[in-house]
């Protein structure tokens, strides 16, 4: 489902005036030997926010969001995420912080020997340690209709088709309630018509549970149905941060590449 890009246009325009940032990333540098992959990066997430990080592969997005959430160290730079400086964090302490975080991986990483019921009763046992078992089937129950898999309660995930796992996957990430959603290639290896249903459900969540979200993508039809705001990175380095408007409107090769 489209999105109305007029609306989408003002809110970025007000979230960059006067939006809180729940994610601030400055001079951000990691090298794997003599390899540069983000070189001095610096951006911020708009609380409410749906910030698409666009590039082709190897410009450093997936590296990018592996960095804020403590999966790797950076040579250089700071990351703030809700205020706590990820790289002064100890163990217990970043623990805590993602608990806060949603992480969709590229390959949806649901536990094979698990059926669905058990993969999301999985991080609600770790993180939400107090509910019931009433509660727990609850919130399940929730999120398969959310995602529209309510009759996948009892599957394994080899039964189940690559959109149903990327549905199950989102499912399982927003489960526990994270404020903020990190979308690693949400919609690589699916179909168009698959692709724009996880595009639309990433609207929904967005709207539903009120997270901020950065979407790491280099499908620009995804790119186009979620965005709020638009940053490329080509080389390691931010080329251009701006609305879709002034996107879809630049002269620059690189930019028209991508938004032919």
């Amino acid at each position: 489902m489209m999105i109305d890009q007029t609306e989408t246009i003002k809110a970025a325009s007000l979230k960059t005036k006067s939006g809180e940032p729940v994610i601030e990333i400055e001079s951000l540098k990691i090298s794997f030997g003599k390899q540069e992959v983000l070189k001095d990066v610096s951006l911020q997430l708009f609380k409410g926010e749906n910030l698409v990080v666009l590039g082709k592969s190897g410009s450093g997005k997936s590296v990018l969001i592996k960095c804020i959430v403590g999966l790797l160290n950076p040579n250089n730079g700071i990351i703030k995420v809700l205020g706590e400086n990820v790289g002064a964090l100890n163990s217990d302490g970043l623990g805590e912080l993602r608990k806060k975080i949603g992480f969709l991986f590229q390959s949806g990483a649901l536990y094979d020997s698990m059926t669905v019921k058990q993969n999301l009763e999985f991080p609600l046992l770790r993180i939400k340690k107090n509910l019931t078992k009433k509660e727990i089937d609850e919130k399940i129950k929730e999120v398969l209709e959310n995602v529209g898999l309510s009759d996948a309660l009892n599957k394994m995930p080899s039964q189940l088709s690559g959109g149903m796992r990327k549905r199950i996957s989102l499912a399982r990430t927003i489960v526990v309630d994270p404020l903020i959603m990190l979308y690693d290639e949400p919609t690589t290896g699916l179909d168009p018509v698959t692709s724009d249903e996880i595009s639309s459900l990433i609207n929904d969540v967005q709207k539903k549970y009120r997270t901020s979200s950065i979407i790491i993508t280099h499908d620009i039809e995804c790119a186009k149905m979620t965005a709020d705001r638009v940053v490329m990175l080509k080389d390691g380095e931010v080329y251009m941060e701006g609305n879709l408007e002034e996107f879809e409107k630049s002269n620059d090769a690189l930019i028209k590449s991508f938004f032919k």
